[in-house]
């Protein structure tokens, strides 16, 4: 779980404490303000950073964090000695303009227990260099952002990203975003065993190749189907095929009227897809990520259909392209070609109560046959 911390110190004087209030009901983790009296008002479930400002002798808050600057390696001594003498603690913060501060920024992340860092440039290569540093480190590294769509970036860069991210909000909404941004995931799907009934030759149709910008593992792909609540796992072309090499970015999904399954329980059409869209990569332990679509291939071949049925009865239908090549998910990861299925074999799948209306779950009557 990535965590935000909240600067006030730019915070227009009418939105502070619709800020703050934002800032507290979104539990996040940190505040971040030069006024140590506000800090001190703050519940004790947000960490309160004094920037700028020394702590008085008495009387500062519990768990009080100082934020300071980095200045050199003899500053970032200081700050280690600091830390080393315990309360209350520190933070560093490194403003990395070039290629010794850069250095500087990594020396930080591994030697104090927050570090937060700000690029002059907007390249993200800098902060990649940082998170690696900082991957062997027990500190937590954080990433000032200057707006909503920067922080986004910052969280995804090497997969990791930074663990915090610090944004001076414009107003309260700001904050609720930037929370729910982080809490961005996808959840583990429940998946089932499916018993194949029949398959059957169907003839020439329009199928879709699904080129995606990432590699899959050998035990993911994704869950199609031609029904709303019924999908069965199609596996990626990472495994090796005798006349052609391995796509493993590809997933050959199915006819173009079937469904893939996404993020937030709605589904899309295979025919809507196109580069950029955002589809769900399913493992065969029902772990789930999102990735994006690098292409789509929409191409005429045989088509097969498969119709298996769930332990509660559920009938799912998969239409997929009539070609050994092309293969599913069975319990334990097993890989199977589709035209070798047979009746009682085993695929994995998901089965979903929602039916749907443009992709979303709704609760109306609604047959799929």
């Amino acid at each position: 779980m990535k965590f935000a911390w909240i600067d006030l110190r730019t915070v227009p004087a009418e939105q502070r404490e619709a800020v703050v209030d934002a800032a507290v009901h979104a539990r996040v983790d940190g505040i971040v303000d030069g006024d140590i009296d506000t800090l001190a008002t703050l519940p004790v479930t947000v960490k309160r950073i004094l920037a700028g400002a020394e702590p008085p002798a008495e009387g500062a808050p519990d768990g009080l964090i100082v934020l300071r600057e980095v200045a050199g390696a003899g500053g970032l001594d200081r700050l280690r000695t600091r830390h080393q003498a315990c309360e209350p603690d520190v933070a560093g913060l490194v403003d990395v303009v070039d290629d010794p501060t850069l250095t500087l920024a990594c020396e930080t992340a591994v030697a104090l227990p927050y570090t937060v860092v700000q690029f002059k440039d907007p390249t993200k290569i800098p902060l990649e260099i940082v998170i690696a540093a900082a991957d062997r480190s027990p500190g937590q590294l954080v990433c000032r952002a200057d707006d909503l769509e920067e922080a986004k970036v910052i969280v995804d860069v090497l997969e990791k990203g930074s663990e915090g991210v610090l944004l001076a909000p414009r107003d309260a909404n700001d904050v609720f975003r930037l929370v729910e941004l982080l809490r961005e995931g996808t959840p583990n799907l429940e998946l089932t065993t499916l018993t194949v009934e029949s398959i059957e030759h169907l003839g020439l149709g329009d199928r879709v190749c699904i080129d995606t910008c990432t590699h899959f593992e050998k035990d993911e792909g994704m869950l199609i189907g031609s029904y709303a609540h019924g999908f069965v796992l199609c596996v990626s072309e990472t495994h090796p095929l005798p006349y052609m090499p391995t796509r493993p970015f590809r997933v050959n999904a199915g006819a173009l009227h079937s469904y893939v399954f996404g993020q937030d329980n709605r589904t899309n059409y295979l025919s809507e897809l196109k580069a950029g869209s955002a589809v769900l990569a399913v493992g065969a332990d029902g772990r789930t990520r999102r990735i994006v679509v690098g292409r789509i291939k929409l191409e005429s071949r045989p088509l097969l259909g498969i119709r298996a049925v769930s332990p509660e009865g559920v009938e799912v239908n998969l239409i997929v392209q009539d070609d050994w090549h092309v293969r599913v998910l069975g319990p334990g990861a097993a890989v199977l070609n589709v035209t070798e299925l047979k009746r009682g074999d085993l695929v994995l799948g998901h089965v979903a109560t929602d039916k749907r209306h443009v992709g979303w779950p709704v609760g109306e009557f609604c047959v799929e046959k």
